[in-house]
Formats: C-alpha cells, structure tokens, sequence
C-alpha cells in the first residue's frame, strides 16, 4: 500500500513544448505543463468545461522521451508523484509551487 500513498495519475494535452535542461553529466530535466478537462452540465442544463493545468518535472530517462515526443498540443498521460516547494522570488516573496513528478509518460494518440 505503500506506493498508494502518493500517487498521481493525468490524461490531458501538453500546453507548451518541453523545457529542457541538461546538466553536467548529460542528466536531463523536462518541465512542461498539462491541461486536463472535465466536462459537466451544470444546474441550467449548459455544457461546461473546466480546465485544470498542472505543472510537471521529469528526470532523466523519462525526461529523455519527453524532450522526443511530446509538443504543444500532444495528448498523453502521466503518472508520478505530488510534491510542493517554496522559493524566494528576486523582490524577496516566498512562492509556493505545486508540482507532478513524472517517473512515468505514456504517448496517446496518433500522428
């Protein structure tokens, strides 16, 4: 049950092509976001669709595929793990950030 603890399953289309970094030692490091939607009807019987982003950073190997295969618009799904930072920005403010670790992409769809 372990491995149930934190875990993060996505489906959506990427909105930006990858950013990638490779660092010394040639490890690699891809951070894109993720646009999901759920769709509903609401109480007047309207058809909406509510679109969430997630941010997402993936190392390595699973960087690797990214920086190969996925571009702006791509569909495909992602599972990892939820983890949240802080930083102080260049005024001196504290910025909280919320990310998806990937350890694993799957590419949907056809070209």
């Amino acid at each position: 049950m372990n491995a149930l603890r934190n875990k993060v399953q996505l489906i959506g289309n990427a909105g930006k092509d990858p950013e990638i970094k490779t660092f010394d030692g040639g490890k690699k490091l891809a951070t894109l976001t993720i646009a999901t939607n759920e769709n509903y009807t609401n109480d007047k019987g309207e058809k909406i669709t509510d679109t969430q982003w997630h941010n997402l950073v993936a190392w390595g190997k699973t960087a690797e595929i990214i920086e190969k295969y996925v571009v702006k618009g791509n569909q495909f799904a992602v599972e990892g793990k939820l983890t949240h930072r802080s930083y102080d920005d260049k005024n001196g403010e504290k910025r909280y950030v919320t990310e998806v670790v990937v350890n694993e992409v799957l590419l949907l769809g056809g070209k």
